[in-house]
């Protein structure tokens, strides 16, 4: 009997926890380009679920969290430039009380690296961003990145 009871409290956890996976509306992937022997661009895309958004990269002081790009300092490579967005979509916020930039759908955000090697160069780093919808706004949140510029 004790077993039995084990062995269905086991199941009954399994199945909870399978069922309370974190929403997490905004998927990332990251690519590169290289321009020529000392010049790449980094792609950093968002797939942003519909309904939702993420905030661009300047929003004013006193508002919702800025989408955010910090790349690990590197001997291979230099930062070169600030991270280029997209044009951002404007919208009065009411919790905010304030005009925000947001993106939605797709965006694709660049960034120019100095090469400083002729071997393959790893790009990595991290984008911190907020999502919301209409109804919510998610706690902010991080996303790691790594490319080989080849």
């Amino acid at each position: 009997m004790k077993k039995f009871n084990l062995i269905l409290i086991f199941l009954i956890f399994t199945v909870v926890s399978a069922f309370s996976q974190v929403h997490n509306p905004v998927e990332w992937t990251v690519g590169s380009k290289k321009i020529n022997s000392k010049e790449a661009v980094v792609f950093i895309k968002a797939n942003v679920e519909s309904g939702w958004h993420i905030y661009g990269t300047s929003v004013p002081a006193g508002g919702p969290v800025s989408t955010k790009f910090t790349f690990q300092p590197s001997k291979e490579f230099s930062v070169n430039g600030k991270t280029v967005e997209p044009k951002a979509k404007k919208k009065f916020e009411d919790v905010f009380k304030m005009e925000v930039p947001y993106h939605d759908g797709e965006a694709i955000f660049q960034q120019k690296v100095k090469l400083n090697s002729n071997k393959p160069v790893t790009v990595s780093g991290t984008v911190e961003f907020m999502a919301c919808d209409k109804s919510q706004c998610l706690p902010p949140d991080e996303y790691s990145f790594k490319v080989t510029v080849k």
